[in-house]
This record gives C-alpha cells, structure tokens and sequence, in this order.
C-alpha cells in the first residue's frame, strides 16, 4: 500500500537527496571502480551484506551506519536506505522481473505469543507478521523523512548487474489473504491480483517480501580485470616483514 501524504498550503515540504532510482551522476562510474575491485582482489566472487552497503554510502556519497534494524543502514540527511543483494534467477538478467528479498525475522510466538501457530488461521498469523513488519517501518519513519531500500541484482557470472531502489512502506493486512502452502510456509497474495507477496517460515520466522524490478532499473555490465594474487598487493603496498610488531 503506496503512503500517502495530505495536500498542504502553507508548508515547506521537504525533498530527498534524489528522486526515486535517479541516481547521483557519477553513482554508475563509482560503483564500475568498486566492482572492478572486487573482480581483481577478492579470491571469489561475493558481494554481499555490509559489503554492498558501504559500497552504495560511498557511491551517493552517504554514511554507513549499521542497524539491527537494518532499513537505515545508508543514511543522507533525511533519507536512509536499507539495502540488500540477490542473485539473479534469469541468465539474461535484462529478463528479471522479480526478486525476493529476506526482509527480517518476524515471530508472532515473540512478538505476541501466539503458540500452535500451523493450527491458526492464517489470515490471522499474516496480520501479526505485517504488524511486526509495520512497526518496524513507522520507528524508523519517525526518524526520517524518506526511507528507501536499495537492490543489487548479480548476474550469474558477476559481470551483469542491476541496481534499483523503492519506497520502503508499511503493508495494511486488508489487502492480502494469506495461506500455509503443503511446505506448510505461510504466503501471502494480493487480493485485488492474486499476485504472490509474501513467503514466511514458522521454523527461523524468515519473512521474504517479492518485489517488482521498476523499469528505470540501472543495469550495467562490467568487464572483469585480470586477478591480483596476494603477493603482487602486498608487493604494490610496500609491505616489509618490519610492519609486523610482537606484542605478546
């Protein structure tokens, strides 16, 4: 459900460091440079986590500032973003439509006590999924102005990728219906489509929300530099026996 705001007169109303998936101009070279960086240094190809969210702080040119909550973890003025990373499921990552994103552990049996919950109505334990995930949503709204989450889609070879940011908003419980699928995983469907939004899971209480790629999506591809072995980057930086120091 899209948050809307009223239509004021006389009020000063305030704007974000961009508008929606109009990133900054240098954002696509900065995170080429940081990519590339990866290719060249790292053993594997990840990226992942705090890793993807100190990159896109550096390419906007905000703070890293990790949360437990994990929806403010990039902040800029009265913005913040939460952000997270998938690999994509389609080879032709152009072809991506969709992703699923782990969105936090919400525990009804925590949050409210509800025991037997596979014995509930799942209508109800749906609502109390929501409502955990709302709350969570409005603390961190209370903070700030506009709060964001930012997707890196990794291609399956980690030379394709695609960037994309939303709204982070709270989901009213009337718009879904929900059911245990024969996983006995709860799933919650948009009434007016029947479109398939959320998957949660009694054992680890993991709640995975399906998001639609928007069609301004930035999607790069980004050719992968020859791979730097330890001793040639420990060589670059002039590394001697005599940085190390015997403490103990």
């Amino acid at each position: 459900m899209a948050d809307r705001e009223p239509r004021l007169r006389t009020v000063n109303k305030a704007t974000p460091p961009f508008e929606l998936n109009k990133f900054p101009r240098q954002f696509i070279e900065r995170l080429g440079k940081e990519l590339v960086y990866l290719m060249a240094t790292k053993d594997s190809y990840s990226l992942e986590g705090s890793e993807w969210e100190q990159i896109f702080a550096s390419c906007i040119g905000a703070e890293w500032k990790p949360s437990n909550v994990g929806l403010d973890d990039v902040v800029l003025n009265n913005c913040c973003w939460g952000a997270k990373t998938v690999i994509a499921s389609s080879k032709n990552i152009l072809n991506q439509t969709q992703v699923r994103l782990i969105s936090g552990r919400n525990s009804p049996a925590y949050s409210y006590g509800e025991d037997e919950i596979l014995h509930q109505d799942p209508n109800h334990i749906g609502k109390l999924i929501l409502d955990i995930w709302n709350e969570r949503v409005s603390a961190v709204r209370q903070i700030f102005k506009f709060v964001r989450t930012v997707v890196l889609v990794k291609g399956k070879t980690f030379d394709d990728f695609l960037v994309f940011e939303f709204d982070t908003l709270r989901y009213d419980p009337e718009l879904y219906y929900f059911k245990w699928n024969k996983n006995k995983n709860l799933e919650g469907y948009l009434k007016s489509t029947k479109a398939h939004r959320f998957t949660w899971q009694p054992h680890g209480s993991q709640f995975t929300v399906i998001e639609e790629i928007p069609t301004d999506a930035v999607a790069i591809s980004v050719k992968k530099p020859p791979k730097m072995d330890k001793d040639t980057v420990v060589q670059l930086v002039g590394y001697s026996n005599d940085w190390i120091t015997i403490l103990k």
